[in-house]
């Protein structure tokens, strides 16, 4: 088995579905009426971003991604 497309496709996946779910969040809250409601989804979007920084982190550690696309991500994630 190739392992580092396996790698690749996994934290790919993964990281992906972080990022998703960053605007998902902040969608979803446009649909909520309640304050309490509004900032909940806030803050599962920043965990979101927190996780999707995780994920860069990993991609970094596991050679997945060159330094510059490491810190492209980086920047815009910030």
């Amino acid at each position: 088995m190739n392992w580092d497309w396996f790698a690749k496709k996994h934290v790919g996946s993964q990281f992906m579905e972080a990022v998703d779910s960053v605007s998902v969040n902040i969608a979803e809250s446009f649909g909520r009426y309640h304050k309490k409601d509004i900032i909940m989804f806030y803050r599962y979007s920043s965990g979101s971003i927190k996780e999707s920084c995780d994920w860069n982190e990993k991609s970094k550690i596991r050679n997945l991604l060159s330094n510059k696309e490491y810190n492209h991500t980086s920047g815009e994630l910030d």
